[in-house]
């Protein structure tokens, strides 16, 4: 694997849901050794400033580093643990999965219970079971087992068991997690290419915590760096596989979000983006979400108004043990922030107003 390839893939085995992101911010400061200096809001947002312009102004690229996952909310008497999400989850995914209980002892690995189909009744078959009337299946045989053998507590994280893999188009890679380690590995590339080099504005570079619980993260860290531009980036839903509707694909290049619930983007930030992608030929798509949004919705309402934008890459199955990205579009999406963060200096940005 190359630099960048191993980045992401660590990135996506690494395990995080809201609130308990620790270990992926770690691997973010791994990566951005040297390309500036690291701080963290409050909250536990990962933050690396690059300088190129210390007088220009400060321009944010923010990913979030949380996934969707699960946290413990009690365990029955026959040793069964009761759950509840971080995150939106539909119950058909979740049936059958292997899940890992992080504890203060270590990982405890477990199964979500399932019926086996020949005990279903028709009316069974039809329904959706809700994450409150599943459970998890560790391997004990009491309550006493698992709160003290293997010392599950109410509140610990429950993450999706899902490695990563290269699948046999080369391009597309499978992992947990793509929602959303690949924006913050945007954020991280644009800036570990521009290191060395002058660019008009400062950089910085913020993996936001519990976006997937409200874009918490997103408010926090906006507030303490006080950005002049915002782009949250993020993946978008792909739209190629049966039974869907919509253009975007895996392989379709970078993608724009034209309308999401929690924020519109800023017109001439918009149209500029566009216009860069045209001048390097790269091939733009474009989502509009009804439901649901990303961290643009809290930095594009922070201080006084910051002009945003969310961008990102199509991911297929999202909310899900897995999902799949094309690093083709991971690359095109670099190449375009890299080429639109050297173009937003002090002028460009006030224009934006």
């Amino acid at each position: 694997m190359d630099r960048t390839l191993t980045f992401l893939k660590d990135l996506v085995d690494a395990h995080g849901v809201p609130g308990f992101e620790e270990d992926v911010a770690k691997v973010m400061q791994g990566y951005l050794k040297g390309v500036g200096p690291f701080s963290k809001d409050r909250l536990g947002s990962f933050i690396c400033e690059k300088v190129g312009d210390a007088k220009g102004p400060k321009v944010m690229l923010a990913g979030h580093l949380d996934e969707v996952g699960f946290m413990v909310r009690s365990i029955t008497k026959e040793g069964f643990v009761r759950f509840l999400g971080l995150g939106g989850w539909w119950g058909h995914v979740v049936l059958g999965q292997r899940l890992i209980i992080k504890t203060r002892q270590g990982d405890v690995l477990g199964v979500v219970g399932s019926k086996p189909p020949h005990e279903l009744r028709e009316d069974d078959r039809k329904k959706v079971l809700e994450l409150k009337d599943m459970y998890i299946d560790v391997g004990a045989s009491s309550d006493w087992d698992v709160k003290k053998k293997l010392d599950i507590r109410p509140g610990d994280p429950i993450v999706p068991d899902s490695a990563f893999a290269v699948m046999a188009n080369p391009s597309l890679l499978l992992a947990k997690a793509w929602d959303n380690r690949i924006g913050c590995a945007l954020a991280a590339e644009t800036a570990l290419r521009l290191k060395g080099q002058k660019h008009p504005n400062i950089l910085q570079v913020v993996a936001t915590v519990q976006e997937e619980v409200g874009l918490r993260g997103a408010k926090t860290s906006s507030s303490k760096l006080r950005p002049d531009v915002g782009i949250a980036l993020d993946v978008g839903i792909a739209h190629d596989t049966p039974g869907t509707e919509g253009d975007e694909k895996l392989g379709g290049g970078p993608l724009l979000v034209i309308y999401d619930a929690t924020s519109i983007p800023n017109r001439k930030l918009r149209d500029l983006v566009i216009e860069m992608a045209a001048s390097l030929k790269i091939p733009m798509q474009f989502e509009a979400v009804e439901r649901g949004g990303t961290d643009a919705g809290r930095i594009h309402m922070s201080g006084e108004g910051v002009p945003t934008i969310s961008m990102g890459v199509a991911a297929r199955y999202i909310h899900s043990h897995v999902s799949i990205i094309d690093r083709r579009d991971f690359e095109s999406t670099v190449k375009l922030l890299v080429a639109v963060v050297k173009r937003l200096d002090r002028k460009t940005v006030e224009g934006l107003i």
